[in-house]
């Protein structure tokens, strides 16, 4: 049996604590891990029990993050049923984000997308994924 290997997604940022909430409170991530000054980094490690993938936010005095290069950085969630989308959707109005209109229109036909604080995007697809 293959071993699914496990995908961290690790991205620089001015502002943790404008993405805890994005992330935490509006995507409905799991904060694993947090720390301060290691080896000069800040971090928050997010994801959801039992997914084969995380998020690594980092900080540092070192450099400016800024904001992200274009509208079309992506992560894509792709939610089939319906009710789970709904209540994913649901959780990102509650903590205050609202959808955007996506820079590519095929993610508006069964999907929304939010923008993070960075201007990362994040689209919650009502629909399954095709390899």
């Amino acid at each position: 049996m293959m071993t699914i290997p496990k995908f961290r997604v690790v991205r620089p940022t001015d502002n943790l604590d404008a993405l805890l909430a994005f992330y935490r409170d509006g995507l409905g991530l799991t904060v694993f891990d947090r720390f301060q000054d290691h080896d000069g980094f800040d971090a928050i490690i997010m994801g959801q029990e039992n997914a084969p993938y995380h998020f690594a936010f980092t900080r540092t005095d070192k450099h400016q993050a800024g904001k992200a290069p274009t509208e079309e950085n992506l992560l894509v969630f792709y939610l089939p049923d319906h009710t789970e989308w709904e209540n994913a959707v649901n959780r990102m109005k509650a903590a205050g984000f609202l959808p955007v209109i996506s820079f590519n229109p095929y993610w508006d036909k069964k999907g929304l997308t939010f923008e993070d604080p960075d201007g990362y995007r994040i689209v919650l697809q009502q629909t399954d994924w095709l390899p």
